[in-house]
Parts: C-alpha cells; sequence; structure tokens
C-alpha cells in the first residue's frame, strides 16, 4: 500500500490561496446594506436620546422654578412681602426635587420610546416580520396596562402634582389620612412625616385632595372666652396691646404679617361669650404666634381682673317625704300612695304592718260569719309589696259570682 503525503509548506500556501480567493471574491457592497443601516439606527438612537435627555433637563428646570417666579410677580403687583416659603436650603431642595422628579420621569419616556423605535428598525433591517410581533407585543400591552393601570395612575398623578408645584419638600400638608411635613415628593408616593413622628407612605393616585398650610400666608385663629359682663372695647384694646407686644418681641416679630383682625362675638354659651381674633403670619408660623398670643392675652386679662369663666353644674336634690302617717291614712288596703314616698323607720314600719294584720284578721271573722254566700265566695289575698315590705291587703269578687 503506498501512501501520499503533503508537505507542510504546501498546505500553507494552499490554505492561504484559498482565503485570498474567498476575499477577492466576496461581496462587499453587502457591508453597504444592512449592517451599516443597523450601525446607523444605533448610533442615531444614542445620539438622539443624549439630545432629548439635555432638552428635557433644560424644560425641567423651567418647570421648577416657574412656580417661583410667577409667585414673584404676584408679590411684585399687590406689593406684599417677598417669598417667605422657608429658609433658602428648603426652597433650593424643593426647586432641585421638582427638577429631578420631572425630569427623570420624561427622560424615562424619551429612553422607552427611542429604544422601542429602534429595535423595531433594527427588526425590519434583518427581515423579520413584524406584524406578529406587533400583535403579540399589542396584546401584552393591553394585559400589562389593565393590570398596572393603579400603577400608571400613580405615576401620573405624580408628575402632574410636582408640575403643578401642589407641596413640595418641608411644606405642612393635609392629604386626608395623612397630615404632615413632606420629607420626599416622589412619582409614585408621598413621604409626609406626622406630629407624632409617624412616616406616612402615600399612592400619589390615592391623593384626592391636598390642604398645603405652606404656601403665601397662614392665618392664626384665636377663640378667647370671656363673662359675660366683660366691655368689648377692654377686650378689644387687650388684643391689641398683645400683639403690639409680639411685635417688640425679636423673636415674632419676623413672623407677624398684619395687625389683628378682631372679629367680635363668635359664640354665646351658658358660661361665656366667645370673641374670636385673626393674626396674618408666615407660613407655618401660626401655631408658635398664636400660642404666644393666649399666653399674652391670659397674662394681660389677670391685669385686668378678668377672669375666663368656668363650667358649672347645679345639682337638683329631691326633699325626703314625711312617712309617719299612719297606715289608716292610705286607706282600707294599707296602699302606700306613691312608689316614691320612703317608708318610715322601723317602729313606724311595724305598727302599720300590725294595724293592716288586725284589719285582716276582722275581716276573715266577718267573712266566716256572713250567712251571704256572694260574700262567702269573696276572696281576700294578701301581697307583700318588695318595695317597702309592708303586707298590704285587697279584696276582690270571683269572677264565678257574676
Amino acid at each position: 500500500m503506498s501512501t501520499s503525503t503533503t508537505p507542510p509548506a504546501e498546505q500553507i500556501k494552499e490554505a492561504v490561496n484559498e482565503t485570498v480567493d474567498k476575499t477577492a471574491n466576496f461581496d462587499w457592497m453587502w457591508l453597504l446594506g444592512a449592517p451599516l443601516r443597523i450601525a446607523f439606527i444605533i448610533v442615531g438612537a444614542v445620539i438622539l436620546n443624549l439630545v432629548a435627555r439635555k432638552i428635557i433637563r433644560k424644560f425641567a428646570g423651567k418647570i421648577a422654578d416657574g412656580s417661583n417666579t410667577a409667585e414673584n410677580r404676584r408679590r411684585q403687583r399687590s406689593a406684599e412681602t417677598p417669598r417667605i416659603n422657608g429658609s433658602d436650603a428648603i426652597a433650593k431642595a424643593r426647586r432641585a426635587q421638582r427638577a429631578q422628579t420631572v425630569g427623570s420621569m420624561l427622560s424615562s419616556i424619551a429612553t422607552i420610546i427611542i429604544a422601542t423605535l429602534a429595535i423595531m428598525m433594527v427588526l425590519t433591517e434583518l427581515d423579520f416580520n413584524l406584524g406578529p410581533l406587533l400583535a403579540s407585543a399589542g396584546i401584552a400591552g393591553v394585559a400589562i396596562g389593565f393590570g398596572a393601570q393603579e400603577l400608571v395612575k400613580d405615576y401620573l398623578s405624580g408628575f402632574f402634582l410636582v408640575v403643578e408645584d401642589q407641596y413640595g419638600i418641608g411644606d405642612t400638608v393635609d392629604l386626608g389620612e395623612a397630615v404632615g411635613t413632606v420629607e420626599e415628593v416622589g412619582l409614585r408616593t408621598t413621604k409626609v412625616r406626622g406630629i407624632d413622628g409617624t412616616l406616612w407612605h402615600v399612592r400619589n393616585g390615592e391623593i384626592m385632595r391636598v390642604g398645603n398650610q405652606s404656601q403665601g400666608w397662614a392665618r392664626a385663629v384665636m377663640d378667647i372666652a370671656v363673662p359675660y359682663d366683660s366691655d368689648p372695647n377692654v377686650l378689644n384694646g387687650i388684643i391689641e396691646d398683645a400683639v403690639a407686644e409680639l411685635r417688640a418681641d425679636p423673636a415674632m416679630t419676623t413672623s407677624i404679617l398684619e395687625d389683628p383682625e378682631i372679629l367680635g362675638v363668635q359664640d354665646l354659651t351658658g358660661e361665656a361669650m366667645t370673641i374670636r381674633a385673626f393674626i396674618k403670619t408666615k407660613p407655618n408660623e401660626q401655631w408658635a404666634v398664636a400660642r404666644a398670643f393666649r399666653g399674652t392675652v391670659k397674662r394681660m386679662m389677670d391685669e385686668q381682673g378678668i377672669r375666663i369663666p368656668l363650667a358649672q353644674q347645679t345639682i337638683v336634690r329631691a326633699q325626703p317625704v314625711d312617712t309617719t302617717a299612719s297606715a289608716s291614712d292610705f286607706g282600707t288596703t294599707g296602699t302606700l300612695p306613691s312608689r316614691q314616698q320612703t317608708a318610715g323607720s322601723p317602729a313606724d314600719t311595724g305598727r302599720t304592718a300590725t294595724a293592716t294584720a288586725e284589719r285582716d284578721d276582722e275581716e276573715h271573722e266577718d267573712i266566716a260569719d256572713d250567712p251571704l254566700p256572694a260574700r262567702a265566695n269573696q276572696k281576700s289575698t294578701a301581697t307583700k309589696d318588695p318595695s317597702y315590705g309592708i303586707t298590704q291587703q285587697s279584696s276582690r269578687r270571683d269572677p264565678s259570682d257574676s
């Protein structure tokens, strides 16, 4: 048997020649077709996404500053005090939070849309049939949308809450069940710290109303109870003097914006009349102003000799009824005239019971001696009243006698 062997040098030469032939015969125009177009699609999607994010950041910044600018213009037209929405740090945090929330949501939406379009274009270049894919995606989208409608509702509500600047970080809000200070505003939930330290996580889609106590200005409402004989002019003077004293206090002078508004008598009760007054303050300062105002008014009322009326209660006691009368005063049956009467002493009770027993014996003797059938059929019964412990005598005729 003979075998033929090829030298290694010849094998290498044949491989090189084969590679050169394949390279020469390769259709280089194919690279200028689908692959090049796919590369252009990917690069274009990335660039478009970067441009969209940059535009969104600028737009979010304008939205964040829009409410502040509008409020400043309104204050300039109405000659009000500058913005008093808290410290500069809190205001900056609010703007940053608002810009971050709006920008994050818009950027995510833009990225999803651009990526979806890019993937569909790439699949088209690879000769994929997108009809069944789009049909399946539509069905899946409907199912996911139906199952996640609450989640979508939360995100949309959070977006409009932030864009409309209904509240922000540091605001004191009333969201229904949750009342407190806003610590974080997200697209899906809002975190509110209650007065007792409880941290409430509120879904934005469940917020039906928003009561913001930190926007613009606040009002301290004071109700002062005074006696009926108090002079209203004196009380008005005390209220004005109390506010003037608070304005002189360095800790309170910046919190009060206007002089008090005295409404007059607000309520009349059985103990006092109530005087109501308003004081316009900075946001979140109404409670401190009200506490200081009440303390000052109380001290001034004490100096004027005006005492805060106390609740009064009248107790009426019934006088005991004289029950020493004999049993004969109540009739032959020995029945007391009323259950509200109280029996007399034990001796009196014993005497009354003895008299009743003697009459009982006499009546039984009369019945035995009486020859009349009707009298013989008459029955005598003795009942004991549990309310008094006294044996009572009563007579009734047998129904068969009639």
